[in-house]
């Protein structure tokens, strides 16, 4: 796969590379990236090395802690030093772009010649900004609903796509303390919890940010999320739950539905041996993952077209970049370099550009082949069918995030990192006060973060 993969982009990107390259003299780029695992690291040096070969121009790959990339760019920005190319997250676009830390024209030239009709529209959505793009879209992941898709089949149910499928799912399966229906979130100190809710409010259509900044919530629609989510924490286990103990009891066949990211994938499938799925006595064994479907976009009653919670990273070609040579990287690792860029961990990196005009499909289909696990390798295509992997790839298509589209993604942030609707959604499912009761004390609680 991966050598036609090859073949179909020598004809046009590659050979545009070169014929560049030679119109130019070579450069040295700096391209920092977050990823900086050792063997990612790896990865990386492995691909700028083909792509230096390819073009003449030499990458310093450097390594950056996410959580020091804010104030190491801002840092090199004021001192006329910045990188020429910053793998970032999406939190980092919009900001970047208006404090002129990032070439948005370049981002945006580099779109258009891959062809933005080959990219996620989400992922492009989220880092569009005056017409065009602050930087050009890497990679991803949705959020999944990830549910025993034989227990549903057996019971006649249809995929919780829905609040009324989940809920019709919870009536037929809910059997503790054998079979929980679900493990949802309520550790209030968890971004977890965080991530979840977001994701459900979303699928209703609500959101505490709008065009203007924020913005009460629509009393209706939130009101059907707090009694959705009253009915799946009712169908949980009791105490503080998060990603921990969903894992635990999904892998052990004791629940039917949780909500994960597609890190749980490569575990699922018995790959990796701290983390082993023990519905059996192998734990190795590839039968729960056989067994489990995934759902990336789901709706409520107020918002029937749904949404998906995404998270996209990056490549920012930056204000102070030798532009044309760090544009040429960018395309590289877009095109003839993608399936190494994806290669670093294909389970949390989906193909945000799923193929070429030629083949619309191509680089979606060479993910498929890519191998995911830690103490056991093996493709995400062997492990699961067709269906389920279009429906991972797709939730990019439609993936969001409160205060995205409205320009309101700081303000958003303040909020999810305040924790008050953890703590009010908590407390409406514990009976501290009825739904309209806590709408009105979330209105007021988000109204006064700062």
């Amino acid at each position: 796969m991966k050598s036609n993969i090859k073949a179909i982009m020598h004809s046009g990107v590659a050979m545009a590379l070169v014929l560049s390259a030679s119109a130019v003299s070579a450069e040295e780029l700096r391209f920092w990236t977050t990823e900086e695992q050792p063997e990612r690291l790896a990865r990386q040096e492995a691909m700028a090395a083909d792509f230096a070969a390819a073009s003449g121009h030499t990458v310093s790959v450097i390594p950056v802690s996410e959580n020091d990339l804010g104030t190491r760019a801002t840092a090199a920005f004021a001192a006329g030093d910045l990188p020429d190319v910053i793998y970032h997250t999406l939190q980092y676009a919009a900001p970047w772009a208006e404090a002129g830390i990032l070439d948005t024209d370049a981002a945006t030239d580099v779109v258009e010649a891959l062809g933005a009709g080959t990219f996620a529209p989400g992922a492009l959505e989220m880092a569009a900004v005056g017409g065009g793009y602050a930087s050009v879209p890497v990679d991803g992941w949705t959020q999944m609903l990830v549910y025993r898709a034989d227990l549903f089949e057996a019971a006649g149910l249809e995929p919780p796509s829905s609040y009324a499928n989940v809920l019709a799912a919870v009536e037929a399966l809910h059997n503790p303390p054998s079979m929980y229906a679900f493990v949802a979130a309520t550790k209030i100190d968890e971004n977890f919890m965080s991530q979840v809710l977001e994701h459900v409010f979303l699928a209703n259509g609500v959101s505490p940010v709008g065009p203007g900044g924020v913005q009460a919530l629509d009393e209706a629609a939130t009101i059907e999320v707090l009694e959705f989510y009253k009915a799946i924490a009712e169908a949980s286990p009791p105490g503080d739950l998060y990603w921990d103990q969903s894992r635990s009891l999904y892998f052990s066949g004791n629940a039917a539905m949780i909500i994960w990211s597609p890190f749980i994938l490569d575990e699922l499938a018995g790959l990796r041996d701290s983390a082993p799925p023990t519905i059996n006595d192998d734990p190795t064994s590839g039968a729960l993952a056989a067994a489990t479907g995934i759902v990336t976009n789901f709706s409520g009653p107020s918002n029937p077209g749904g949404a998906a919670w995404g998270d996209v990273r990056y490549l920012g070609i930056t204000s102070d970049a030798s532009t044309d040579a760090a544009m040429e990287f960018v395309e590289y690792s877009m095109s003839e370099g993608y399936g190494a860029t994806l290669s670093i961990a294909p389970e949390g990196k989906f193909p945000v550009r799923r193929g070429t005009a030629d083949n619309p499909t191509a680089f979606a289909d060479l993910w498929a082949t890519l191998d995911v696990g830690v103490d056991r390798r093996a493709p995400l295509g062997d492990l699961y069918d067709a269906a389920m992997i279009d429906e991972i790839v797709g939730g990019l298509d439609v993936a969001q995030r409160w205060g995205v589209a409205d320009g309101q993604l700081s303000a958003a942030s303040a909020i999810i990192n305040s924790q008050v609707i953890n703590r009010y959604v908590r407390e409406f499912i514990d009976g501290e006060r009825d739904a309209a009761a806590t709408v009105a004390a979330l209105n007021e609680a988000i109204a006064a973060v700062q």
